[in-house]
């Protein structure tokens, strides 16, 4: 555990910046990347038809490592207004592309999301999509963790997005699983589900045909990643 904050701060602006020149591999050009954002957001979807207490267009959403903005625009499609989300991101170049993408009304804000200047019990979406598993703190995942509970107003949800195994190929990201996510959030009640092929599977089996996806994927201990809402009843509001 890293004393200083700063440093973890660094050290994962350091990571992300040796994923450079890896676009192409998430391009939606790509069978198995289109494969796994389909699935995701159907899943999502899903999630939202059951928990979603007031139309989307209504739902005030921040969302923690927004990178380029593309989770955000995919909520913009879905129905979310706007107005009515926010961006934190912690690398400069990434919060610029996302001004460039993203709607004027989308508000961002750029540097250490744990001092991001939301409201408390201001939003009823906080979104964390593989933003967890590159932090390798977990004093400073503890820290984000109470950030974004306390941004959440009672029966609000932080929603989810991560991959909860490691990848013995990649030192810079370590897989979350759900006994570190009930302990990040101990006063969430869960609705969680296990999506996305893995990555190295998918890749070679769309090459062949995307249609293998589907087919490969029907078996859950497959899947790498999970997809929850992390619901903040007004009973058990406190983490």
């Amino acid at each position: 555990m890293s004393a200083d904050p700063h440093a973890e701060h660094q050290a994962l602006a350091e990571r992300y910046a040796r994923r450079a020149g890896l676009e192409d591999r998430y391009s939606f050009l790509q069978p198995d990347v289109w494969q796994t954002v389909q699935e995701r957001q159907r899943a999502l979807i899903h999630l939202l038809r059951r928990h979603a207490r007031r139309p989307l267009a209504e739902l005030r959403v921040a969302e923690v490592g927004c990178g380029a903005g593309g989770n955000l625009l995919e909520l913009i499609q879905l129905g979310f207004e706007s107005a009515h989300l926010q961006g934190l991101e912690l690398l400069p170049e990434r919060l610029a592309r996302a001004r460039e993408r993203l709607p004027a009304a989308v508000a961002l804000h750029g540097g250490d999301a744990t001092v991001a200047p939301i409201e408390a019990a201001s939003q009823d979406l906080v979104l964390a999509a593989t933003v967890f598993s590159s932090i390798l703190d977990d004093g400073l995942q503890s820290r984000l963790a109470a950030s974004m509970w306390s941004w959440l107003r009672p029966g609000g949800a932080v929603l989810w997005y991560d991959f909860t195994v490691n990848n013995p190929r990649n030192p810079d990201v370590s897989g979350v699983p759900l006994s570190r996510v009930r302990a990040l959030f101990p006063g969430a009640t869960i609705d969680a589900r296990r999506v996305t092929l893995a990555p190295p599977l998918a890749r070679p089996l769309c090459r062949l045909h995307p249609l293998l996806y589907p087919v490969v994927n029907a078996v859950p201990l497959l899947r790498t990643h999970r997809l929850a809402m992390l619901i903040k009843d007004s009973d058990r509001a406190s983490p």
